[in-house]
């Protein structure tokens, strides 16, 4: 079955504010779409409300994955089902290491008795961390602590390989990057392309 997301005259609103008046966007397996537009169009809001963040309320409209309601899921549900998103400006977590975040991330989203063996984790995982060429350090450090806006993108690019959504949403995956960093997470990006996945 090809990946589609539709999304059907969605509307939402963050405090009493409608921000979205209507998006309709569907989105295939193999496709990559590009929203734009100046700041305070709605991009971040349109990401904001597909993930189910609770500020952010749907007042109309219908999104569904591969014919699912994806307005009815949890957040955790979403992820589990396919639909994956990389922030803007993703959250420290002190505490929680790298490797423990996405490999309990791995694990929920496979299911009970699904677990994935440690050895193939940090393979799969060191690979994926040599593809966007970061320091292997970054398995013990707490997540996204201390890390620069270049690294934080690179984690959520991290995070994306090792979770291979079926529709992911990067918001704002450019800003704050050099040239060398944009490169690195454009080839993540790619290597992730096939007819599966849509972003």
């Amino acid at each position: 079955m090809n990946t589609c997301l539709e999304i059907s005259n969605l509307k939402a609103e963050i405090e009493g504010k409608e921000i979205l008046k209507g998006v309709d966007l569907n989105v295939r397996g193999g496709e990559i779409h590009v929203v734009m537009g100046p700041n305070g169009t709605g991009k971040s809001t349109l990401a904001s409300a597909l993930m189910g963040h609770p500020k952010y309320e749907v007042t109309g409209g219908t999104v569904t994955m591969n014919g699912e309601d994806l307005l009815a899921m949890d957040v955790d549900e979403r992820g589990r089902a396919g639909l994956f998103l990389a922030m803007q400006y993703p959250s420290e977590i002190s505490g929680v290491t790298n490797s423990d975040f996405l490999r309990s991330a791995l694990n929920a989203q496979r299911g009970e008795g699904q677990e994935i063996s440690l050895i193939k984790f940090i393979r799969i995982m060191e690979d994926s961390m040599k593809a966007l060429e970061m320091n292997p350090e970054f398995l013990h450090r707490y997540l996204n602590e201390g890390f620069s806006g270049g690294e934080k993108k690179r984690n959520e690019i991290l995070q994306m390989m090792m979770l291979k959504p079926r529709i992911a949403v990067l918001d704002e995956i450019d800003s704050g990057l050099d040239i060398d960093a944009l490169r690195i997470v454009a080839e993540g990006v790619n290597l992730l392309r096939s007819d599966e996945r849509g972003f």
